[in-house]
């Protein structure tokens, strides 16, 4: 009876040994998995840092004031004073690289005039739609294209990691061009078109007019009459992780839809309403 009565000491002794060490591990688990969002941190640090590709007129550094400028830019500042964070950093990535960086933690959000593309919307969450916009085709002034017929046996160039590249490959495909050459950088694909080391480029129109204007060096035009073909909606990339940061931010800019403030932010860069998404038909359908 004795030894019976040691045998079930020592059973239930196990038990409650056992049951203390699982609550222990559960209670370990909930600690490290309550760990601070994003928007906390960034809430708390007062800081939002986002990438960009540091293209104008879009998210750069202005080298006359040394502060991040721009249309999104502008309109991230916004939206991040409206939810209670007064900084707004921008860390540069190269325009292919910038939500492979998002999602390994290098920045909070991706704001550089991304278009918002089924292929994205697998990577990461993308906000409501900011704005919309398409391409423009750029050539010398002295070309002898006068219409994109003209283009059959021309080279044309686009910025890698672009939807404007996928369509300059596009049009290879289907004959529409000749050959098509990358760059990594919206000022390198001016330049070559403007130094005749290709015979025109394909890129964000927004972009193309801005240069031209600040630019007049550049003995370059914008190719007309043209349809622009690529027609994309704009918004801000975000981690899957994120989704606290997504909803405030989307309640922001939809807040800055209804009181004006983003038509706004877009007439102050020359872009009028054809340009603006109101709140109902600019709902971005996420994957996740």
């Amino acid at each position: 009876m004795k030894k019976f009565l040691k045998v079930c000491l020592i059973a239930v002794l196990a038990v409650v040994i056992s049951g203390c060490s699982t609550s222990k591990s559960s209670s370990s688990k909930s600690s490290s998995s309550s760990e601070e969002s994003t928007l906390a941190k960034a809430k708390k640090k007062g800081v939002l840092v986002v990438a960009s590709s540091n293209d104008a007129p879009f998210a750069y550094i202005d080298v006359k004031t040394n502060k991040f400028s721009g249309i999104d830019a502008n309109i991230i500042k916004e939206i991040a004073k409206r939810i209670g964070i007064k900084t707004v950093e921008m860390k540069e990535i190269p325009f292919e690289n910038m939500i492979v960086e998002l999602n390994k933690g290098s920045v909070d959000m991706v704001t550089d005039a991304m278009y918002i593309k089924d292929e994205r919307l697998k990577q990461a969450y993308f906000t409501d739609i900011w704005y919309q916009e398409g391409e423009a085709i750029i050539i010398p002034d002295d070309s002898d294209i006068t219409s994109f017929d003209d283009m059959k046996d021309k080279v044309v160039g686009a910025q890698k990691g672009t939807a404007f590249l996928e369509l300059a490959q596009k049009w290879q495909k289907e004959g529409k061009v000749k050959d098509v050459s990358i760059y990594g950088k919206q000022t390198e694909l001016m330049l070559a078109v403007d130094t005749g080391k290709i015979d025109a480029c394909v890129t964000d129109g927004i972009v193309a007019n801005y240069t031209l204007k600040q630019d007049t060096s550049l003995k370059l035009k914008v190719l007309e009459p043209y349809e622009p073909e690529a027609k994309g909606q704009i918004g801000a990339a975000i981690q899957f992780d994120d989704k606290d940061l997504l909803d405030e931010v989307n309640s922001a800019l939809n807040e800055m839809k209804e009181d004006g403030t983003l038509l706004k932010i877009l007439k102050d860069f020359g872009l009028d309403e054809s340009y603006y998404v109101g709140v109902d038909e600019g709902k971005t359908t996420n994957v996740k």
